[in-house]
């Protein structure tokens, strides 16, 4: 029997499921959204710049990614503020979106300067895949407008130019390896960042993408769960934060000797990431191969019962503690409770009620955090949610 919200158009709300109310509940959602966009300079990340334009600030770095423009693009979706969407996304198109004759055309700059200023060329797919599902779920909750408006129209595009570029000599790289169907870490390099796999938007981009692609979608989706699976511990569901495309933890030299292999604070993401596909795209919530599952249990009960006492630490994926303390431990808190979508071991209350229980992160760091902070409370309230055309 197909469950999934994607089937049902019905979504779990795991704080009322746990008591609290709807108001409460909604008013949470709510004051996260308003510190976060229009708190005081000390909470907020959010900045109209001009007449029509905004930015997302990486807080931590002090200049504006991809990833937390389209994150930012998202939220605005997901709660119906089509004004801040249409203000961060024509930033986005001004200053990140590369339309001269170069192999980075069609491609968005990783990194900007507040002013707009590049900091680098080279892209991170990650925004890109959330550029184009912000967009069509825009182009289906508001309706496709003119010029860079048409938001459907954008986001085919950007998808296009994900899997096509590198197909005639001298226009650059594909964001997606051809052969393995899987997300690369950059568009030019031959290995893979575990939280950039998003199967259930390769799902819809497989309903909604240009006609010809859908089918490369559909198998980019079956791909990126097979390989979610090799690339999670077995013991403790912890993934690294690259890997290789079979899956192995990546160990090459990385400049600066920076260690990608580690769980650490990309690979927080990878498990809210599996269970959103789960919470929209599963099919048998009684089936005993339901993967999902099994690595949100794992991974909660490695951060509930065997390293309690150790919440914010740099972890190897089989466990082992590193010295050292995570850069975004409310980060962990977050997508913790929001791997209770697809948990159904002894844990998940408890991550959920110590997500709660947990404010806001406020200071230097607090961009990344309560990005996925925000995203944690959307999933959980069941408001993140498929928009359809």
């Amino acid at each position: 029997m197909k469950k999934g919200s994607f089937y049902t158009k019905q979504y779990r709300n795991v704080f009322h499921e746990l008591g609290y109310s709807q108001a409460e509940i909604d008013a949470r959602v709510e004051q996260t959204f308003q510190t976060m966009f229009y708190g005081s300079d000390e909470e907020r990340i959010y900045h109209p710049a001009g007449e029509d334009m905004a930015y997302i600030v990486d807080t931590g770095n002090i200049d504006v990614r991809s990833e937390g423009m389209s994150y930012g693009m998202m939220m605005c979706v997901q709660l119906d503020r089509k004004e801040e969407f249409d203000r961060l996304w024509k930033w986005a198109k001004t200053y990140m979106y590369h339309d001269d004759d170069t192999e980075e055309k069609g491609y968005f700059a990783w990194s900007c300067q507040l002013d707009g200023t590049r900091n680098f060329e080279g892209a991170a797919p990650d925004g890109e895949e959330y550029f184009a599902m912000a967009l069509f779920f825009a182009a289906n909750r508001w309706g496709d407008g003119e010029g860079i408006f048409n938001y459907s129209q954008e986001a085919r595009t950007i998808l296009r130019d994900c899997i096509h570029k590198g197909e005639e000599p001298g226009t650059g790289y594909p964001m997606w390896d051809p052969e393995t169907k899987l997300i690369k870490f950059v568009a030019d390099c031959d290995y893979t960042d575990p939280s950039y796999h998003l199967p259930h938007f390769y799902e819809l981009f497989a309903l909604w993408a240009d006609e010809g692609d859908r089918t490369f979608w559909k198998e980019a989706a079956a791909a990126s769960r097979a390989y979610l699976r090799r690339a999670c511990n077995s013991v403790t569901g912890l993934s690294p934060e690259c890997s290789e495309f079979d899956g192995t933890p990546l160990r090459r030299y990385w400049r600066g000797g920076y260690r990608r292999d580690t769980y650490y604070s990309d690979a927080y993401r990878t498990i809210a990431n599996i269970a959103m596909d789960y919470s929209w795209f599963s099919q048998d919530l009684e089936n005993p191969d339901a993967w999902h599952s099994e690595i949100a249990d794992k991974l909660q009960h490695f951060f509930c019962h065997t390293v309690k006492d150790w919440p914010d630490g740099i972890y190897e994926i089989d466990g082992r503690i590193n010295p050292g303390k995570a850069l975004h431990p409310v980060a962990i808190i977050a997508t913790n409770a929001h791997a209770s979508l697809a948990a159904k071991g002894a844990y998940w209350e408890e991550c959920v009620r110590k997500f709660w229980d947990t404010p806001l992160r406020q200071g230097k760091r607090r961009y990344y955090d309560n990005c996925l902070y925000l995203f944690a409370m959307l999933a959980l309230s069941g408001k993140y949610q498929i928009y359809f055309d």
